[in-house]
């Protein structure tokens, strides 16, 4: 399931009494404010004061609470070293629900007791970096990156196979087995190059339209060196949300990411 999907979902739960906890917990280890993993520290304070305000609640609504507290604390703690920006929780116990997402953008931290899960705040993350794939061509391969709400669910390289290897042992020479004086069997070499890169950028570009039905992406970005981006981005059957300039192919999902969201 999706994001979108699941967001949905989401949507569409309650409960009659209270009985949704919705937990957005900044984990992120780059802020000043979490060193020495001071989000435990938040995520026990933020729990406490909750059940302290629950404290004249029926029973019923307070063993649910509970059950919740306890599933989102072991989930967090089981996962603790690894851990990315956020985490971003939804549980019930009656009827059941469980909604784990670890992101890798900004998360202020907050805690909810209701009878819907909050997705306010969830909402606007995924309005910012939707389940998006990008794309990131160059002569040698094609990158592909699978990514919602900043969290890199995917990362594949698909290569380009040339097929130019007994070209490039004839560059330059004529028939008689003597160099060329002019430059026709480099020029020669240079279109089929080309040729067979835009016919893998073609069938490439057919893939990743199967792609973006089968992953549930908004969007698709293209990014690369301009001949590249811009053949790639020309091959496809349907436009691209945008196009970048820039060759990424050997940065960290993280660099990409940013240049592609938040630039």
């Amino acid at each position: 399931m999706s994001v979108s999907e699941e967001l949905q979902t989401l949507k569409d739960y309650h409960c009659e009494n209270r009985c949704v906890l919705s937990v957005y917990l900044n984990t992120n280890p780059a802020d000043p404010d979490q060193q020495k993993g001071a989000w435990k520290i938040h995520l026990k304070s933020g729990l406490k004061r909750l059940e302290e305000y629950l404290e004249a609640s029926n029973e019923k609504e307070m063993e649910a609470f509970k059950k919740a507290k306890e599933r989102v604390t072991k989930e967090i703690e089981k996962n603790q070293n690894d851990l990315k920006k956020g985490v971003v929780i939804f549980t019930a116990d009656d009827p059941d629900l469980w909604s784990v997402h670890y992101v890798q953008i900004a998360v202020k931290t907050s805690f909810h007791w209701e009878n819907h899960p909050v997705i306010d705040e969830l909402q606007y993350m995924l309005k910012a970096y939707p389940n998006s794939g990008v794309i990131m061509p160059s002569v040698g391969n094609v990158r592909i990156i699978d990514t919602a709400m900043g969290y890199v669910a995917d990362d594949l390289v698909y290569y380009f196979d040339s097929g130019l290897d007994v070209w490039r042992e004839q560059k330059g020479m004529n028939p008689s087995g003597n160099r060329g004086t002019g430059g026709s069997h480099v020029d020669d070499l240079d279109q089929r190059l080309k040729e067979n890169l835009e016919r893998f950028y073609k069938s490439m570009a057919s893939d990743i339209d199967k792609m973006k039905k089968e992953r549930h992406w908004d969007e698709i970005h293209v990014i690369g060196e301009a001949e590249s981006s811009q053949s790639f981005a020309a091959a496809m059957n349907q436009k691209p949300k945008s196009v970048l300039h820039k060759n990424l192919n050997n940065s960290t999902p993280d660099k990409v990411l940013h240049e592609v969201f938040e630039k």
